[in-house]
C-alpha cells in the first residue's frame, strides 16, 4: 500500500457556478511562470464546463500538469483523492469545484495532508443576483470562505454597492474585484463601518465581532483610550506577567486552521483569577493605552471592573467573517 502520510500539499480552491469564469482565470494563472514554476500539479475538476484549458500555452506545454475529473460525489472520498494525489506525485493541487455542491462536503473528504492555501470565488455578474435570490445557501457557502471574490462580465450600469452589500453581508475579509466587459478591472474600495459603536463610552463586543474589534484596537489603540469594553474570552498567564496582570482574549483564525492564534490584551486586576483554559469568562474593563511589561512599548491595557463566568460563544474560534 502506498504511504499517503506525506508532506502537506498546498491546495488552491476555485469556487463558482457553471460559466462563472473559473476556467478562464485558471488558464491565466497557469500561464504565469510565477505560479506555475514546474512543480507537479494536479488539477481536479469537479464539473465539465464549456471552456477547456489550453495546455499548449502553459510553460513547458504543461508537462508538469495532470488533470483528473471527479464527476460523481461517490468519487469524492479520502482514499480516492489520496490515491490520485499519490499516483500523480502531486506537489500542488488546484481544485475547480462544482458550484452546486457544498464546500463542507469537499473539506470533510479531503486527505489530512492537503492544506488549503487560497480560496477564490468567481461569479458572472449578469446572473449572480438570480443565484443569490434563488440559491442563497449555495452563494453563502462559497462567500463564507473566499479570500477573493471576482465578479466577471460586470457592466457600467450595474450598482457596485449592491454586489458589495451581498458579499459584506457574509464576509468582511474577502477582497472584491470587478472585471468589466470593456476589459477594465477595479477593486472594491468601499469602507465598511465597524459593527459596534466606537463612539459609545461603553462598547459591547458581540461574539461574532471579536476578530474585527481586536484588529482595530491593535491598529489604532488610541481611539479606545478611556473607553469601557465588555466581551467574552479566555484567561492565560506566564512568567512574563506581573503578579496582578494576565492575558485575556480569544483564538482568531485569519485564513486557515494552521494560522489560529490566541490574540489577547494585557489585563490588570488585584482579585483572584480562574486560569482554567477551557472556562469562558466575560470581562468588563476600562482601556488605558500605556506601557506594560508584556508589550514592547505602549498597548491597550484592560483595567478590570468585573470578571464572571460565561457561556462559550457559538463559534469558539473568532474569524473575520
Amino acid at each position: 500500500m502506498p504511504n499517503f502520510n506525506q508532506e502537506p500539499i498546498p491546495v488552491f480552491l476555485f469556487l463558482g457556478f457553471l460559466e462563472a469564469g473559473k476556467t478562464r482565470f485558471l488558464q491565466e494563472t497557469l500561464e504565469d511562470r510565477r505560479f506555475n514554476s514546474g512543480e507537479k500539479t494536479l488539477i481536479l475538476s469537479f464539473e465539465e464546463g464549456i471552456e477547456e484549458l489550453d495546455f499548449t500555452k502553459f510553460p513547458n506545454k504543461g508537462k508538469n500538469l495532470t488533470m483528473k475529473m471527479i464527476e460523481d460525489k461517490s468519487e469524492m472520498n479520502v482514499p480516492n483523492l489520496a490515491r490520485i494525489a499519490y499516483e500523480t506525485r502531486a506537489e500542488k493541487i488546484i481544485i475547480e469545484y462544482n458550484g452546486m455542491w457544498q464546500v463542507s462536503e469537499l473539506f470533510s473528504n479531503m486527505p489530512d495532508n492537503w492544506g488549503v492555501y487560497q480560496v477564490m470565488f468567481f461569479a458572472d455578474a449578469s446572473t449572480f443576483m438570480a443565484y443569490n435570490a434563488n440559491m442563497r445557501s449555495l452563494v453563502v457557502d462559497k462567500l463564507n470562505i473566499a479570500e477573493l471574490t471576482v465578479f466577471n462580465r460586470f457592466e457600467k450600469s450595474m450598482d457596485v454597492k449592491e454586489f458589495h452589500k451581498i458579499v459584506r453581508g457574509v464576509s468582511r475579509r474577502s477582497e472584491i474585484c470587478y472585471e468589466y466587459t470593456d476589459g477594465q478591472v477595479a477593486y472594491d474600495d468601499i469602507e465598511d463601518p465597524l459593527p459596534f459603536d466606537i463612539e459609545a463610552d461603553h462598547i459591547v463586543i458581540e461574539d461574532r465581532d471579536y476578530a474585527l474589534w481586536y484588529r482595530d484596537i491593535m491598529d489604532e489603540p488610541e481611539k479606545y483610550d478611556g473607553k469601557t469594553v465588555t466581551f467574552k474570552g479566555l484567561t492565560a498567564k506566564n512568567r512574563k506577567f506581573p503578579e496582578n496582570s494576565f492575558a485575556f482574549g480569544r483564538h482568531i483564525m485569519t485564513c486557515c486552521v494552521e494560522d489560529i492564534q490566541y490574540c489577547w490584551a494585557a489585563a490588570v486586576w488585584d482579585k483572584p483569577v480562574d486560569f482554567d483554559p477551557k472556562k469562558w469568562q466575560k470581562i468588563t474593563a476600562v482601556i488605558k493605552v500605556q506601557k506594560h511589561k508584556v508589550y514592547k512599548g505602549a498597548g491597550p491595557v484592560l483595567y478590570v471592573q468585573s470578571l464572571e463566568a460565561a457561556d462559550a460563544p457559538e463559534q469558539e474560534v473568532a474569524t473575520f467573517y
